[in-house]
């Protein structure tokens, strides 16, 4: 879908392709290279190097990309896209992260893409998966692997936003079941918001112990 008037969804500008749905001005301001750690997505010294937090106690995946900080212009237009039943705007997202991923040239090329998944009934009341329709257009334009069916959560959890760290390892322990096989493949999980990165790693470990070659973790915004 188009933005109203082919208008960015960010300044408001006119669009020279309409179905971008943000400005080539708005897509350089939030794309710029920024000094984060390659292997957390925190803020570092060093953008090829890892951290001092890494090189301490490493998360499971090997690499995080974002397209930003959780903060504005990109934050309110993540936070409408989520809970504002906004998915016309997953196109336009994805193709941010795709731009970010294009720009780092160390990466690993994922053969298989990997959603977040919903508790069921969550995904009922929202009517869509924030992170499967980011993966869609990614996996299309990348040509790789992708079904929304590879991972399941199996029991239900508190909202991740309303906890502590702590309470975010523990709420998500063994919630996650992978339904495919994934020995050998090099994976990317894609979701909208990293914080503690929990969610993702409690999955790259699940990913991990089931034979994946490599684990990287995508999104949108990484909260610092």
């Amino acid at each position: 879908m188009l933005t109203a008037h082919g208008l960015c969804w960010l300044c408001q500008m006119p669009l020279a392709m309409a179905h971008w749905g943000v400005c080539s001005f708005c897509t350089r301001v939030l794309c710029r290279p920024r000094l984060r750690c390659p292997q957390c997505g925190l803020t570092a010294a060093h953008p090829h190097l890892p951290c001092g937090r890494c090189l301490q106690k490493a998360p499971p995946w090997q690499r995080l990309v974002a397209v930003n900080d959780y903060a504005a212009p990109l934050s309110p237009l993540v936070a409408q896209y989520k809970f504002s039943a906004r998915p016309e705007l997953a196109a336009a997202l994805a193709r941010l992260l795709l731009l970010q991923v294009k720009a780092r040239s160390a990466i690993i090329r994922p053969s298989l893409l990997v959603s977040v998944p919903l508790w069921q009934p969550r995904r009922w009341r929202r009517g869509y998966n924030q992170s499967d329709l980011l993966c869609r257009p990614l996996a299309r334009w990348l040509g790789c692997g992708y079904t929304d069916e590879a991972l399941r959560r199996i029991r239900p959890t508190a909202t991740q936003h309303q906890l502590s760290a702590r309470l975010r390892k523990r709420n998500l322990k063994n919630a996650f079941r992978l339904d495919i096989p994934v020995a050998g493949h090099h994976i990317a999980i894609v979701d909208d918001v990293v914080t503690t990165g929990a969610t993702a790693a409690e999955i790259s470990r699940l990913l991990l112990q089931s034979g994946a070659a490599s684990v990287q973790v995508w999104c949108l915004c990484r909260t610092l």
